[in-house]
């Protein structure tokens, strides 16, 4: 499921900052997503943003302060 590896993403940057800086220093919701699934992560970006409940178009944050997880 979808919600499930966005959790799993979200928990593992908790614990590595080393890829939290990766997913942070990402320049668009795009490249945030096709990075996650080089690594292994399975959603799209539609998935990311009804898992997380916001648009990253209209929310600028960190991932750390991503709403819903």
């Amino acid at each position: 499921m979808s919600k499930d590896q966005v959790v799993r993403l979200f928990r593992e940057t908790q614990t590595n900052p080393s890829l939290k800086e990766q997913f942070n220093a990402s320049p668009s919701p795009e490249h945030f997503v096709a990075l996650a699934q080089q690594q292994g992560y399975d959603f799209t970006l539609e998935e990311w943003q009804a898992s997380t409940r916001f648009s990253v178009e209209e929310l600028v944050c960190e991932l750390s302060e991503i709403p819903g997880i």
